[in-house]
């Protein structure tokens, strides 16, 4: 089984519900290519309107941004994977830069998120990341790896056919800065390493791994030609239909 190609866009904390139906419907009615597969991680809010405008049939897949790790309780403000698969979304972002950065996610705390999405029935697109002092001490891979390692460490070989992993170089999001192509494939190239030597060579050579570090549709053809990068997880170019469009395009 061939690994998918992807074009993930992060929303983040972006747009009304009547802005996102707008870019949503205008991404979706775009052209693209037939192997690629387009997910949209919009806010809660907007998850079960855009359900509606956009059909299971179409060539566009929603993912919520986060999820709590237990089934329920007394956890003011947060939303459970059950929840999610309860108004049928698909996937769920976890362990994003910002989340591990603002809210402090350990690797064990994405373990049990991990875990909970894969009971409810999700599909995960997993983050890791270096920050530019780690990077610039010459420690990334060795950073990410044990991100993954930790994290992965309860998942099972047939688990990891729901799991798309998106490697984010955080000293790159936000900042205008882009890994060349070249850093991307040696960190995702990497990455495929340790999921083989976790897993074995037939997870690793199925499994999508995403470049999330500021795509733009200047770049992302020549990052998407790299060997191991099977997409992107595209955050402030995403809320620009066209710019995405061109991004899905580039493939």
């Amino acid at each position: 089984m061939a690994r998918k190609f992807i074009a993930a866009g992060n929303w983040k904390m972006h747009t009304s519900i009547q802005e996102g139906v707008v870019l949503a419907e205008t991404i979706a009615s775009g052209s693209r290519p037939s192997n690629v597969q387009t997910i949209l991680a919009v806010p809660f809010t907007h998850l079960t309107t855009l359900q509606k405008k956009i059909k299971a049939s179409s060539k566009v897949i929603l993912a919520a941004q986060n999820c709590h790790h237990k089934e329920s309780g007394a956890f003011t403000g947060e939303v459970s994977a059950q929840m999610l698969a309860s108004i049928k979304i698909p996937y769920v972002i976890l362990g994003h830069s910002e989340r591990r950065e603002y809210f402090h996610e350990s690797n064990q705390l994405l373990a049990d998120k991990l875990r909970a999405a894969l009971v409810a029935g999700l599909k995960v697109i997993f983050c890791c990341g270096e920050t530019l002092d780690i990077r610039k001490a010459g420690n990334h891979v060795k950073h990410v790896q044990t991100q993954l390692v930790e994290s992965l460490s309860g998942i099972t070989a047939a688990e990891m056919k729901q799991i798309v992993i998106a490697y984010e170089p955080v000293w790159a999001i936000g900042t205008g800065e882009t890994a060349s192509p070249e850093q991307a494939q040696e960190m995702h190239a990497s990455i495929r390493a340790m999921l083989q030597k976790m897993y074995g060579k037939r997870v690793a050579d199925n499994t999508s791994i995403l470049y999330g570090g500021s795509v733009k549709a200047s770049n992302a053809r020549e990052i998407f030609a790299k060997a191991d990068v099977d997409g992107g997880l595209v955050g402030g170019a995403s809320l620009q239909a066209g710019e995405f469009l061109q991004i899905i395009n580039s493939f």
